[in-house]
């Protein structure tokens, strides 16, 4: 059994929080140079180089990518012979609030959502966390503004619906964002499970990769006709049109119940963050 000290996972914790606010993921950074080489427009093009020079600058002065920090959502996984003394979520928020401290992020969390009298704060973080073998912590920010959390959506779908439906669900949703979610968007896709965990799946599926292709030859098909289709609704960069409204579609899938199909549908803004460490 590995013990890991308190002191190691917050202060790692602190470190990628820094990280994920202001390194734009590289594969997310290849796709928006790979849009701007491709687009006509000439609005589109001027929002999606301002987009692409405000990750250079933030990643060169250390400068949150969006000022929007977002309520963070962190994904442990932790190894089933490691031996942690403290609650794990506390140390987590703990982590999360100390890196926001250090690296001048703006607090957006409100402890009461119904009076919403208290004064914002850095925690607590939502933390998911998974038991896997092995004797390592694997930790991973998401640090998920709310201009496009709050485009989330999710249906409970009879079981008999068709591809069909799901798919003109799914882009509808995406319509319904318009561009008050700045786009270029990454969308990720939750299929199957209960209500709650479809939710939680469309939001893992935006730590998939955008720049590679799903395994799964079904779920690769869908996730390109569900791509062609939001780009052709002309939302553009910034709500410019032009050739680009999602940059990707992930989707992941889990089994459900034979009365059901829950389908969620979690948006992220062109500065999808987020960052990993391992312990």
């Amino acid at each position: 059994m590995r013990k890991i000290s308190s002191e190691l996972i917050k202060n790692k914790t602190a470190e990628i929080a820094i990280k994920a606010n202001t390194k734009l993921r590289s594969d997310v950074l290849l796709l928006l140079k790979k849009s701007l080489a491709e687009e006509q427009s000439p609005l589109a093009r001027k929002a999606l180089t301002a987009i692409v020079d405000n990750a250079r600058i933030a990643l060169k002065q250390k400068l949150a990518i969006c000022q929007d920090t977002g309520l963070p959502v962190v994904f442990v996984e932790i190894g089933n012979n490691v031996y942690v003394q403290d609650n794990i979520n506390q140390l987590i928020s703990q982590g999360i609030a100390l890196g926001y401290k250090q690296g001048g992020l703006r607090a957006s969390i409100q402890k009461d959502p119904i009076s919403r009298e208290s004064k914002l704060a850095y925690a607590p973080s939502i933390t998911h966390t998974d038991v896997v073998k092995g004797d390592k912590i694997k930790i991973t920010v998401l640090p998920k503004g709310f201009g496009s959390e709050n485009k989330a959506q999710v249906k409970m779908l009879n079981p008999t619906a068709s591809i069909d439906v799901i798919e003109e669900f799914i882009v509808q949703a995406v319509k319904t964002a318009g561009a008050g979610a700045c786009p270029p968007y990454i969308i990720g896709v939750g299929i199957g499970g209960t209500q709650d965990y479809a939710g939680l799946l469309a939001k893992k599926a935006l730590l998939k990769p955008i720049t590679v292709k799903n395994k799964q030859k079904q779920l690769a098909d869908l996730e390109q006709r569900l791509l062609a289709k939001i780009n052709k609704l002309n939302i553009g960069a910034f709500g410019f049109g032009g050739k680009t409204t999602a940059l990707k579609v992930n989707v992941l899938t889990y089994p459900t119940h034979i009365a059901g199909l829950p389908v969620a549908v979690n948006i992220s803004c062109h500065a999808l963050r987020s960052a990993s460490i391992i312990i």
